[in-house]
């Protein structure tokens, strides 16, 4: 089985991950795209007024209609910081007796910057097949939604073209949905057009659970 693994936030989980997943499968031929919520994340401080089992909760029922799709908590599980060289080593071991060749690693073209200050990111490239999806600008929003650069990768300055990316990687064509997490907690929290945004489970939950300052829908 072809496996690949999609780690984010989900803050919330939107179409646009679906789509990229969609992609990963019959694009590239995967048989299985695993979502991790992180619990963690090292490059960045994530804004979170919901707490993770909401994160974990949205994510399931967002995959839930499509064999190809399923939720890896481990990162929850496991708490600290996230790093994905760890959960790719555990998934490595979980799935040692179903996996095919290497296990793909979706990340965005906006992380070309910084993967090499990624835990072990030399060893990675080479454990992983890198999965290089394209990722659209994310609307402009207010900035108190926005999760917020730490550490070593605050310096993001300099936007490296994917040819000086230094490791070998497969290039998704994916189409550039304009969708993000930022946006959409922002419109819910201002009462703006968000509805189908994201898939029908996960806006019934949002509303029933009142996440991100909910009031009504408009």
């Amino acid at each position: 089985m072809k496996i690949a693994i999609f780690g984010g936030s989900f803050n919330p989980i939107h179409i646009g991950h679906l789509i990229l997943a969609d992609f990963v499968c019959t694009e590239l031929n995967y048989d299985k795209v695993l979502f991790i919520p992180v619990y963690n994340p090292p490059h960045k401080e994530m804004n979170l007024s919901i707490d993770d089992k909401d994160r974990l909760e949205m994510v399931k029922l967002a995959v839930k209609n499509d064999p190809r799709f399923e939720v890896e908590s481990c990162e929850l599980d496991r708490g600290g910081i996230s790093f994905t060289w760890d959960t790719v080593c555990y998934l490595e071991e979980k799935y040692k007796n179903l996996l095919t060749g290497k296990i793909g690693l979706i990340i965005g073209s906006d992380l070309l910057n910084n993967f090499d200050k990624w835990k072990n990111s030399e060893k990675l490239a080479s454990k992983c097949d890198l999965i290089l999806a394209t990722r659209s600008k994310d609307f402009e929003t207010d900035s108190s939604f926005a999760n917020k650069a730490k550490g070593l990768f605050v310096d993001d300055s300099i936007k490296l073209p994917e040819d000086f990316f230094q490791f070998e990687y497969k290039k998704l064509s994916n189409p550039m949905v304009s969708i993000s997490s930022t946006d959409i907690r922002a419109r819910i929290n201002k009462g703006k057009a968000w509805r189908y945004l994201v898939c029908e489970e996960v806006f019934n939950y949002i509303e029933k659970r009142k996440l991100y300052g909910f009031n009504s829908y408009k």
